[in-house]
């Protein structure tokens, strides 16, 4: 082993240990390693920045804006509801119709996205069913997985896979090669889950029928948050005017948090509006005292007679009041429902041991900007829990802290990718709302043009997507904001920074070691061993580590193999791609099954009882019908 060789392997070693242990961010391991390939030598600046503008890496981002229209839209929605309609209350006949439908989305779509979508219609036909949630989402999770293998954009190790291929000289997989072998592995998953894994899975039936989601008017309720409401009127000869949210501090000076802010109608003519804009009308259309909710944020500016809905201990609302010149008024009924609605809503977080939370104050970690969430309110296990105390903003978070939170549906639902960090309770994903359902039938058509190109081959598969992104773009399917809102950064870094992982290995001889250790080992039994060897590594690389890092590792390896044995190298390069979607065996191995895990009550132990058999299967059926498929 050379100098080169074992300083390659150093670097790759500490970022799978990093990726693991997640001390830090899956995105910074990336980048570090691509900065460590280049300042060691290894590789030139060039090789090193290549993955950024590797096709693979533009295809994916591009398919994130076509998913997130698709989301925007309620087209996934729309389709789920109608294939779940059909599913009854039988639950062979759930799990039957749950697979085979999320399977036939994540072809498309991105398995957590596929997962997002039908989520909650899944809870609500547990319940309907008398069926607890348990026996239904691992099926749901698993079922995502196995058809993200079905076409070439169904995953990213379909696309990486394909592009390896091409960039070595080799035909690259079309947008169906994966089908046959998809389909074969979903009809094996289901009948898996028919036959085995129900008698696998776990029944909390007593302790999901004894958990009782909150509502947010429950949950307004028991922090006692109207206790601590009020309405300051900005009156005519007050400071306030003409000032800004920002300027003034509220949280910073007065550790008052303001809501809302109503606004008089006949004011719009006469002045011009901060924030973002109207969501609601109070009154009626001949009412004078008519008033319009705008939403606050720091360069909101204030005016005569604004209404603003302020949260805070009574005290210290006083002072500000006193400070310039407000008029205090109770809060209303009306003010607390506006806490809520299909846009914004209130949800409760919980911090768990792991989270780095702990030991800092909200202020400490920026918690609003952060997170683009209002901390409301704070229970602490043990003590007493009534109205929000004036301090809770500086006390230092611990264990078990429970955090009242008002934002968009959306921010409080991306908390739940932060599962080191948050608990969120009862399923706020329910409340979101595609606000461009009436763009679902352009969002389609975009869609399935999309598929056409890729099918018939009329434009690369980069180009395909980047033009059905932009057409997404300019037909309002979504906005600019919500592409790059859309698009999963920390998978795009992390592909583009592990990509050069690939080059690096190859260029210092590791891969030509590593495939020529696999040929001498299973080589001299059959290429078909040689294939059984490296679904299984790839299969134990996905449980820990994400699949796209798994594929840009693995994939080169299984090249460099085939042509030490002098076969085709498609059957090889296929196994790998569906080994690495087999994250079955661990909860963090996908977000798929990340995203179950809370609502279905599964511990970590769920999913490798279940999972192992799983792969297992699906190792079987890979290795008999891949050489079929794809001769050596």
């Amino acid at each position: 082993m050379t100098f080169e060789m074992a300083l390659v392997l150093a670097i790759l070693i500490g970022a799978v240990i990093l990726f693991v242990t997640e001390l830090i961010r899956l995105d910074v391991v990336a980048l570090g390693v691509v900065v460590l390939l280049m300042v060691t030598g290894i590789l030139t600046t060039e090789e090193a920045l290549a993955g950024f503008s590797n096709s693979a890496v533009l295809t994916i981002a591009a398919l994130f804006i076509v998913g997130g229209a698709v989301m925007q839209t309620g087209l996934a929605s729309i389709i789920g509801r109608r294939i779940l309609a059909v599913a009854g209350s039988d639950e062979r006949r759930l799990v039957l119709v749950l697979m085979g439908a999320v399977a036939l989305l994540s072809s498309f779509m991105s398995d957590s996205g596929t997962v997002a979508v039908l989520l909650p219609a899944t809870i609500i036909l547990a319940r309907s069913a008398e069926i607890a949630p348990s026996r239904l989402l691992i099926p749901l999770a698993y079922g995502s997985l196995l058809g993200g293998v079905g076409t070439l954009i169904g995953t990213p190790p379909n696309l990486i896979v394909a592009d390896l291929l091409r960039t070595e000289g080799y035909r690259p997989f079309s947008f169906f090669s994966y089908s046959p072998m998809g389909i074969m592995l979903v009809i094996a998953g289901i009948l898996f889950m028919l036959v085995v894994g129900r008698r696998l899975l776990p029944d909390r039936r007593e302790r999901f029928e004894a958990q009782r989601i909150e509502s947010p008017e429950e949950l307004i309720d028991r922090y006692r948050l109207p206790e601590s409401m009020f309405r300051l009127r900005v009156r005519r000869g007050s400071p306030l005017v003409g000032e800004t949210i920002g300027r003034v501090g509220f949280g910073e000076n007065y550790q008052t948090t303001v809501l809302g802010i109503q606004r008089p109608v006949q004011r719009r003519g006469r002045f011009r509006f901060g924030g973002n804009g109207t969501r609601r009308t109070n009154g009626s259309q001949g009412d004078a005292a008519r008033y319009e909710a705008v939403e606050p944020d720091a360069d909101t500016e204030l005016y005569v007679d604004d209404l603003l809905v302020v949260q805070g201990d009574g005290n210290d609302v006083g002072r500000l009041a006193a400070s310039w010149d407000l008029a205090v008024q109770p809060a209303t009924e009306e003010d607390e429902e506006a806490l809520f609605d299909e846009e914004i809503g209130v949800a409760e977080i919980i911090l768990p041991s792991t989270s780095e939370l702990i030991g800092q104050s909200l202020v400490d970690v920026r918690f609003g900007q952060r997170y683009g969430l209002t901390v409301l309110n704070l229970q602490r296990p043990g003590e007493y829990n009534g109205a929000a105390r004036p301090d809770f903003k500086h006390r230092k978070l611990q264990f078990g802290d429970a955090l009242l939170v008002q934002g968009t549906w959306k921010n409080i639902v991306a908390l739940r990718e932060k599962r080191s960090d948050f608990i969120v309770t009862g399923q706020p994903e329910t409340m979101l709302s595609a606000p461009n359902r009436h763009k679902a039938g352009v969002a389609f058509a975009i869609l399935l043009g999309m598929i056409v190109i890729m099918i018939f081959d009329l434009l690369p598969v980069a180009a395909a997507a980047l033009l059905a992104g932009l057409a997404m773009v300019l037909t309002r399917c979504l906005t600019m904001d919500e592409a790059y809102d859309a698009i999963d950064w920390k998978s795009i870094v992390l592909i583009a920074g592990m990509l050069p992982m690939s080059t690096a290995l190859t260029k210092v001889g590791v891969v030509d070691a590593a495939a020529g250790a696999l040929v001498e080992t299973l080589g001299n039994i059959s290429p078909q061993a040689v294939l059984a060897g490296l679904f299984l590594l790839t299969s134990m690389f996905t449980q820990v580590i994400s699949n796209t890092a798994t594929a840009v590792i693995i994939a080169p390896i299984a090249l460099a193999a085939a042509r030490d044995l002098q076969v085709e190298p498609y059957a090889f390069l296929m196994a790998v791609a569906i080994a690495a979607s087999m994250a079955f065996a661990s909860p963090v191995g996908s977000p798929s099954n990340t995203l179950v895990m809370g609502a279905g009550n599964y511990r970590f132990g769920d999913y490798a009882k279940v999972g192992i058999p799983l792969i297992l299967v699906v190792a079987v059926v890979s290795v008999l019908l891949l050489p079929i498929l794809f001769p050596f």
